[in-house]
C-alpha cells in the first residue's frame, strides 16, 4: 500500500509539472496584455491623442490586435515565442532609453514605446524618443523589438479579420471654422456637455455603439465627420473600438 501511494504521488507530480510548461496557463481572469507596442506623445492633433491605440497588443490568449481594427489568434507556440523575444530585448533597458551622444535632435515626432509581461507578472515597459528617425543612436535590441512587433502588424493586416467591440470611445473636437455641411448630431449618441478644452470624450456601450457607428463611417485609422449639437455646435465627432483591457 505505501509503494503504491507513492507511486500515485509521483504521477500526479509528473502531471502538475507537464501542465505548468504549457505555453498559455489557464486563466480563470480575462486575458491581459502580454506585448505591446505604441506611441504616444508627437505632434499630432489633440483628437488623436485621445484616440490612437497602440499599435499592437498581443494577449494572454494570443489575440493580437493591431491599429484596434484588425486582429488574428497566435498559436501557443507562437505567443510564446514572441514574449519570450521580446523579453530578451527588452531586459535590462531603462524606463526611458536615450541616443547615444552624436544624435541629431529631432523634435515633434512619437516616443515609441515597447511593453512586455515578465515572469514576475509585471509589464516592463521601455520608451524611446525618436527612435524611427534616430535608431542607429539606439542599442539594437529596441529596433529589433519594434520589427518583431511590426512583423505580427503586417501579419494582422494581411491574414486578420476586422476588429470590433462591444464598447467605443467617443471624441468630438470643436470646429466652429470648419468647410462643410454637417450633420445632425446621431440620435442616441450623448451630446458634449462641460467645457470642452480641447476634446469632449465618452466611452459608449449598447444601443449607443450601433449609432455612432452607423452615423460616423470608420476609416484607415477611425471614423470622423461633422456634426452639429441640438443647440447649433459644431464638432468633428470621432470613435474607435476600446480594447479588451480598456
Amino acid at each position: 500500500m505505501i509503494l503504491l501511494v507513492a507511486v500515485l504521488s509521483m504521477a500526479a507530480a509528473c502531471g502538475r509539472t507537464e501542465s505548468d510548461t504549457t505555453a498559455t496557463p489557464a486563466d480563470d481572469g480575462p486575458a491581459k496584455p502580454v506585448a505591446l507596442w505604441g506611441a504616444e506623445d508627437g505632434f499630432v492633433t489633440p483628437t488623436t491623442n485621445v484616440l490612437r491605440p497602440p499599435r499592437v497588443v498581443l494577449y494572454s490568449d494570443g489575440l493580437v490586435i493591431a491599429d484596434a481594427s484588425k486582429q488574428l489568434r497566435l498559436t501557443d507556440a507562437e505567443a510564446s515565442e514572441t514574449v519570450a523575444s521580446l523579453e530578451n530585448y527588452l531586459t535590462g533597458q531603462p524606463p526611458t532609453a536615450e541616443p547615444k551622444p552624436g544624435a541629431p535632435a529631432v523634435t515633434d515626432v512619437p516616443t515609441t514605446v515597447l511593453g512586455v509581461r515578465g515572469k514576475d507578472g509585471k509589464l516592463l515597459e521601455v520608451r524611446a524618443p525618436a527612435l524611427d528617425q534616430v535608431a542607429d543612436f539606439y542599442p539594437k535590441e529596441l529596433s529589433d523589438a519594434k520589427k518583431l512587433m511590426e512583423g505580427l502588424a503586417a501579419r494582422a493586416a494581411a491574414e486578420g479579420t476586422d476588429y470590433v467591440a462591444t464598447r467605443v470611445r467617443v471624441v468630438a473636437e470643436g470646429a466652429a471654422s470648419a468647410e462643410g455641411k454637417p450633420a445632425p448630431w446621431p440620435a442616441g449618441v450623448p451630446e458634449p456637455s462641460g467645457s470642452v478644452d480641447p476634446v469632449w470624450q465618452k466611452d459608449l456601450e449598447g444601443a449607443a455603439v450601433s449609432a455612432i457607428t452607423e452615423a460616423v463611417p470608420a476609416g484607415q485609422e477611425y471614423g470622423r465627420s461633422l456634426f452639429t449639437t441640438s443647440s447649433g455646435v459644431l464638432f468633428v465627432l470621432s470613435w474607435r473600438y476600446l480594447l479588451p483591457d480598456e
